[in-house]
Order: structure tokens, then C-alpha cells, then sequence
């Protein structure tokens, strides 16, 4: 078998991580030959025994192809560090990913990205500014790379699909796991216009240390890291520590001197974070890479898109004054689930806002 075929097999592999594929590369260059090989042979290179035995009693020609059928079936996409593929700049960062499971438009991967991360829990304040400049910044060339959590991740995503530019997302689970449930319309867009990426094969459980993994490969992508609101704990400045470690740049947006979600932004801002107040300072970095960009698309408006009829009855009960979820409900008898989805989608077209409370005004 080809070498990129047995490293997706290996990486398959229940109890094979980062550092035993290294291992094994470094000292099988030609990884074609290890269904071939023994346990003993194996262990002879100086594999551990209990690695050696599942290496040579699992990884044989019928488990690869089963594998490489199983990704077709979903509808996956798999870029190997083998790959064309597989964006150059990744490799700049410590442990780079062996292999990307993919969905959506994979070469997006090789264009010029920059991080957005922040909070799961931002403010309004917070909300706005991701979306609108992670939309200002896709107009201007630059796409964005979040990782499809809670909060800004969300916000920063639906931005960036409304320019050009668009937006990868990095998972801290298996790719066909979505997670937030509350995600899934967002996942789907993405698959559509973007690309969603995981360096974890389907079937992994979901463990906590996974999504702080996934940080680097987020920091990896980018440019440059831009944080718009964490607290001084936030799990987001992990993504900056990545970010430090790979010589990317650090924006930081200031917010308010008494919001915890600032905090952890102001910390950055004094161990030297290069401040940003207006989209086009981010944007003037990165100016001699984006060539025959058309910057003065950074600050249009969104085209008006046009609404199915359950989002034009939502729309049209919405009006200037917050509406609560409860009196959706009650006017439309659309179930909860449905109603969320419904709300989700007028509010990713920029078509209504979401307030505290669980309240939607026109946009």
C-alpha cells in the first residue's frame, strides 16, 4: 500500500497518538512496508510491546480500505502532511496535525487566514464587534478561523460568511460530532461555504483536554490572533500562547475597564498585544499579502438575502422592540427546536438580533 494510505491507518489506530507516528515515521520512512511487518520486527525499532502488537495486528490492507470507504461514505475529506493539500503554514507550529479530517472547501486552508477567538459568554458589545469585523475582514481578503464554540467562535463564523473570504473550522471533537448542538445550522453553512476541519477520526470520544489540542492547529492557520473579549482565565489565550510559540501576531480589542470579559484582552494588551480599535489596522498588516484586495469593501453592508416563509412570519412579528422567545412561540406554534432554528438563521442574515434574555429586535 501507498505511504499516505497506511499513515490514515495509522492514525486509525485505538492507542496510536502524535508521538508514536513520529516515531514511526522517523524510523520506517517508507510506511508502505509496516502491514508487512511483525511485532517483533516492530519492537526491534524500538516500539514499545503493547504498541507494536496492535500496530501489526490491526493495521492491515482490509482495516485501511475499510477506513478510506468509511470517510468516503460521509463525505469526508482527508489531507495528510503527504498532501498538497496540506497548508504549509501548519507545519510552522509544534506537533503539527498528521492528519486533517475534512468537509467543506479544503482550499480555503492554503489562503491567507487570521484567528478570532474570544468567550463563550460575550456581551453584546463582544457579539457585535466579532461579527462585524470577522465580516470586514472577509471583504478585505482575509479569512477567518475559529474553533465553532459557544459565543464569539459562533459570532466570528457567521461573520466571516458573508464575504468572500469565508471561514474554517476547527473542532475540538471528531468531524461528524457537532457540538454545540445549537451549532448544527452553523456547522451545515460552514460545510457549504467553508471548510470544517478535526484532527480527530470519527469514532473518538469527546474528553475536555481535546478542545485545548485543537488551539494550536487554530493559532497554526492564522496569520495573526485576534481576541475579542476573554476573561483573564478565558480558554481562549490558550490560543494566544500557541499563537506566541508560532511568532504569529496578538490583536487585542479593548472593551470596557470594568468587564471581566475584558480582562483577560487587557492582560494581553500590557504583556504587549498590539491594540486594535478600527478593522483596517489589522488589515494594513497583512496589506502586501493580499495583493489586489478591494479594501474599500471592508465596511459595505451585507446584500439583503432573501427569507424562507417560516423566517418571513418570524420577521414580521419582530419589530423595533425586543419580542421574547415565549410570545414567538405562542404567535407562530412552531415547536422550541424549531422556532431556535428558524431565529438562528434570520440572525446569521443579519435580518434580526438576539438581546439578553432570550429577546430579538429587527437588525
Amino acid at each position: 500500500m501507498n505511504n499516505r494510505d497506511v499513515l490514515i491507518g495509522l492514525h486509525e489506530l485505538e492507542g496510536v497518538g502524535w508521538k508514536t507516528i513520529d516515531q514511526v515515521v522517523t524510523k520506517f520512512p517508507e510506511l508502505g512496508v509496516l502491514p508487512t511487518l511483525s511485532a517483533s520486527d516492530l519492537r526491534a525499532a524500538g516500539l514499545r510491546g503493547a504498541v507494536a502488537e496492535q500496530i501489526a495486528a490491526k493495521l492491515t490492507p482490509s482495516f485501511i480500505e475499510d477506513k478510506l470507504h468509511l470517510y468516503n461514505k460521509h463525505g469526508v475529506q482527508l489531507v495528510t502532511r503527504m498532501d498538497a493539500e496540506f497548508p504549509a503554514i501548519l507545519n510552522e507550529i509544534a506537533g503539527p496535525p498528521w492528519v486533517l479530517y475534512a468537509k467543506g472547501r479544503i482550499a480555503l486552508l492554503k489562503e491567507h487566514l487570521l484567528g478570532m477567538v474570544g468567550t463563550r459568554t460575550p456581551t453584546l458589545y463582544g457579539k457585535k464587534i466579532a461579527e462585524e469585523w470577522a465580516s470586514a475582514l472577509s471583504r478585505a481578503g482575509l479569512g477567518i478561523v475559529s474553533g465553532l464554540a459557544r459565543g464569539i467562535d459562533s459570532r466570528a463564523h457567521a461573520g466571516a460568511l458573508q464575504g468572500p473570504s469565508s471561514t474554517v473550522a476547527v473542532l475540538g471533537c471528531a468531524i461528524n460530532q457537532i457540538y454545540p448542538r445549537e451549532n448544527a445550522l452553523l456547522y451545515r453553512r460552514i460545510e457549504e461555504e467553508g471548510v470544517i476541519i478535526s484532527e480527530y477520526p470519527i469514532g473518538c470520544g469527546m474528553h475536555p483536554g481535546m478542545f485545548p489540542q485543537r488551539n494550536r492547529i487554530i493559532a497554526g492557520l492564522s496569520l495573526g490572533v485576534t481576541v475579542v473579549e476573554a476573561a483573564e482565565d478565558s480558554g481562549s489565550l490558550i490560543t494566544v500562547e500557541h499563537a506566541l510559540d508560532a511568532s504569529r501576531d496578538v490583536f487585542a480589542i479593548p472593551g470596557p475597564i470594568h468587564s471581566r470579559q475584558s480582562g483577560g484582552v487587557h492582560k494581553l494588551l500590557k504583556d504587549g498585544a498590539k491594540l486594535v480599535t478600527q478593522v483596517e489596522e489589522i488589515v494594513e498588516e497583512y496589506k502586501h499579502l493580499l495583493g489586489k484586495a478591494d479594501f474599500s469593501m471592508i465596511g459595505k453592508a451585507n446584500p439583503v438575502l432573501s427569507l424562507t416563509p417560516d423566517e418571513l412570519e418570524i420577521y414580521r412579528i419582530v419589530s423595533e422592540e425586543p419580542v421574547s422567545i415565549d410570545t414567538l412561540i405562542e404567535a407562530t406554534q412552531f415547536t422550541f427546536g424549531h422556532l431556535h432554528g428558524v431565529l438562528l438563521s434570520l440572525v446569521l442574515k443579519k435580518a434580526i438580533k438576539q438581546l439578553p434574555g432570550s429577546s430579538y429586535i429587527r437588525a
